[in-house]
C-alpha cells in the first residue's frame, strides 16, 4: 500500500488524499502536526530533504514529495487527465498557476489566520494586505476563466480542479471573502459535487 506522508489540515496534502480516494486507490496516512519541526528531523529530511508534507513513500521504498507531482502520478491514464495534448497542457498550466500565483497567498494567509501562534502571527500581520491583494488577483484570474468554462482543462473535471480547489474552497480561514467571485463559488459546488468526494477533514 502506498503511504502518505502527511498534515491533515494541509490543502497540499488534502488534494492527494481527494485524488486517492476519488480513484479507490487506498493510502495509509502517517500525520505530522501543522505547528513544530517534526518535517526537520533527519528520518523526515531522509524522504524529503525539502522538509515538506505531502509526500507520497511507495512499497519499494521510492518517494515523491510535492502535490503537483503526486497527483500526476496517481491519475496518469485515467478519467481524471484530460485525452488530448492540449488540454493537458492547459492543465499543467492551472496547476503551475495554483503553485505560483495562488497557493503562496491563500494557503499562507490560512496558515497564520488559523493555524499559527497569535504571538507569531502578529509579526507577519503587516504582510496580511499583500497577501488579500495577490491572493484576490489569482481568484479574479480563476473569475474570468470560469465565466465561461466549467472546469480549468477541457471540458471535463481533472487534477487542475483538484489542485485549485484544495485551497479555494477553504479561503475564508484566511479571510478571502468569495462572494465577490460567483463563478469561482459555483465552481467550488460543482467540484463538491462530484462522485467519491471528500471532505478535507476527513481521514
Amino acid at each position: 500500500m502506498l503511504t502518505l506522508h502527511q498534515m491533515q489540515m494541509s490543502g497540499n496534502c488534502y488534494k492527494v488524499r481527494l485524488v486517492a480516494h476519488q480513484l479507490g486507490i487506498p493510502l495509509r496516512l502517517i500525520d505530522y502536526p501543522v505547528v513544530g519541526t517534526a518535517t526537520r528531523t533527519p528520518e523526515f529530511l531522509n524522504l524529503n530533504p525539502n522538509g515538506k508534507t505531502p509526500v507520497l513513500e511507495f512499497e519499494d521504498g521510492r518517494v515523491l514529495p510535492e502535490s503537483g507531482a503526486i497527483l500526476s502520478h496517481l491519475s496518469d491514464g485515467t478519467r481524471l487527465q484530460p485525452e488530448s495534448k492540449w488540454d493537458r497542457a492547459c492543465m499543467l498550466q492551472w496547476m503551475f498557476f495554483e503553485q505560483y500565483s495562488h497557493e503562496p497567498y491563500i494557503a499562507v494567509s490560512r496558515y497564520w489566520h488559523k493555524f499559527a501562534p497569535l504571538q507569531e502571527f502578529e509579526k507577519k500581520r503587516h504582510l496580511v494586505p499583500e497577501w488579500h491583494a495577490k491572493g484576490n488577483a489569482a481568484l479574479g484570474v480563476m473569475e474570468a476563466h470560469l465565466k465561461s468554462h466549467d472546469w480549468f482543462a477541457g471540458k471535463d473535471y481533472s487534477i487542475a480542479d483538484i489542485a485549485l480547489y484544495g485551497y479555494t474552497h477553504c479561503a475564508a480561514d484566511g479571510g478571502f471573502d468569495l462572494s465577490g467571485f460567483p463563478a469561482v463559488s459555483a465552481w467550488t459546488s460543482r467540484v463538491a459535487s462530484q462522485p467519491r468526494h471528500l471532505l478535507l477533514t476527513a481521514v
